[in-house]
């Protein structure tokens, strides 16, 4: 067995590995890094990444007063408050910091959550479109800059086991190939990402049926992380929901066809039908919620976008890549008629009940009375309910997306992984989407997955800094 030894060790090389890597070598300390991918541009949602750097679709550099009522809002108060704390304290030192490091940000859009992106931007185009881009360069750029102070850099090393005596960590035990490898550290950062790749845990923890899910993400978030934490005692919190969106059911074998565009916009402005012709869950939750409540389903597949003219020429057409025209154009499937019954034949949906369904969603709009429906409907400005009136009407076929797991393993508000039995273990520290308790909850409420990457990597450096050297300066 090779064996190393340093002060830290973080598992993951996405954007909160590489931040809490960069920042314990900034701060003096002997940083391992250890990536399972092998390759130089080895895949990781961080560099599959819209850009967006935002906090619960607020201004990242804006007040940590706002940031922080912002997080309470889109989860109804479900994230930690200490952990919601210390996003929002943090959020915009941490942001500088990264610009400091080289990775350059640019105003994305007027809306709070755009005003910070990572450049140069992912082109308005359906599809995924990556390479060269503000996420793989910013990966690059940290990678580099990692290496640049002294730190080490192992790709293609697989964390398999944390070593765990008395409840204290003190490293962790990997294979590079087919050689065991044993890495002896101070702290050990879990950063592994969410484990929306791993079917057994999305079947254990969010939906029936794992693999009827599109995998809308870079296919290496495994939840080897939680794994590893949970058989040492960790504590578990948040792991029923996850970031995504409603994409068109051709997704699954169109790649032309995600990560975008998505049918949120139509959707929630519209209502979503099983295959009995009847609404299953609240659309105007907006489509992150709507894709948690459709992986849900006993059949993931077997929902319906149902919308007329009116919503697919307003609703439709918003958002940088819109549904309309771009599922026409990538080959999604939209069945349009002049009538619902018509509708519910291309559809194979029984025309009785898709009507008396639309008929009710009808007559709760016009009546302002969404509350009547059954699921009863929010009244969101932002996803607004138009009434399904003005033919053509359309349908489209749904599948849910994901994106990233927003729950795992539990920590406290400096990064450390919480026991099941209460306390913490000692030298253990996780950030990321690899932990839970930032978001998620009834409304599977969103934070923002870049955001909260930069500010828990760089928070969990902070951490595991001033806690090695105030360990260093008590034995001297």
């Amino acid at each position: 067995m090779t064996e190393f030894d340093f002060d830290v060790v973080v598992v993951g090389g996405g954007l909160a590995g590489l931040g809490c890597a960069n920042r314990c070598a900034e701060l003096g300390l002997k940083v391992a890094l250890l990536e399972r991918g092998p390759e130089e541009r080895y895949h990781c949602n961080s560099r599959f990444s819209m850009g967006f750097v935002n906090c619960a679709f607020e201004y990242i550099l804006g007040d940590p007063a706002d940031l922080r009522r912002a997080i309470d809002r889109h989860t109804r108060s479900f994230a930690v408050p200490e952990l919601a704390n210390a996003f929002a304290m943090n959020a915009g030192v941490a942001v500088r910091w990264l610009e400091k490091q080289g990775v350059r940000l640019i105003k994305g859009g007027w809306q709070g959550g755009q005003r910070v992106m990572l450049a140069p931007p992912v082109p308005n185009r359906m599809g995924l479109n990556w390479t060269g881009r503000g996420g793989d360069v910013m990966v690059f750029r940290l990678g580099a800059r990692l290496v640049e102070r002294g730190g080490t850099l192992m790709r293609g090393v697989a964390a398999r086991e944390l070593v765990v005596e008395n409840r204290r960590c003190t490293g962790v035990i990997a294979t590079r190939g087919g050689e065991t490898v044993r890495v002896d550290a101070r702290a050990v950062l879990l950063a592994d990402g969410g484990f929306q790749a791993n079917l057994d845990l999305l079947r254990r923890f969010i939906t029936p049926a794992p693999e009827r899910l599109l995998q809308r993400n870079a296919k290496t978030g495994r939840g080897d992380g939680l794994l590893m934490a949970e058989a040492v005692g960790a504590q578990l919190r948040g792991t029923d929901r996850f970031y995504g969106h409603v994409q068109s059911i051709d997704a699954m074998n169109k790649p032309a066809l995600w990560p975008y565009p998505v049918v949120d916009h139509p959707m929630c402005a519209g209502i979503a039908v099983t295959r009995a012709g009847k609404r299953f869950a609240n659309e105007g939750l907006g489509g992150v919620f709507m894709a948690n409540a459709i992986a849900a389903q006993e059949d993931p597949l077997g929902t319906i976008a149902v919308f007329d003219h009116r919503i697919w020429e307003t609703a439709g057409k918003e958002g940088q890549r819109p549904a309309n025209s771009l599922l026409e154009k990538g080959g999604a499937t939209i069945h349009c008629s002049d009538t619902l019954q018509g509708l519910a034949r291309l559809c194979c949906l029984p025309a009785e009940a898709l009507s008396a369904t639309v008929k009710a969603y009808n007559f709760a709009v016009e009546a302002g009375n969404l509350e009547s429906l059954d699921p009863p409907r929010t009244d969101n400005p932002v996803n607004r309910a138009q009434a399904i009136m003005a033919p053509p009407f359309f349908a489209v076929p749904l599948c849910a997306g994901i994106t990233y797991t927003m729950g795992g393993i539990a920590i406290d508000g400096q990064c450390r992984v919480e026991h099941i039995a209460g306390g913490v273990i000692e030298g253990l520290y996780a950030a990321g989407s690899t932990t839970g308790g930032h978001e998620g909850g009834p409304v599977a409420g969103y934070t923002g997955g870049l955001g909260k990457a930069t500010t828990f990597g760089y928070h969990s450096g902070n951490c595991i800094g001033e806690a090695l050297n105030r360990c260093t300066s008590r034995v001297a």
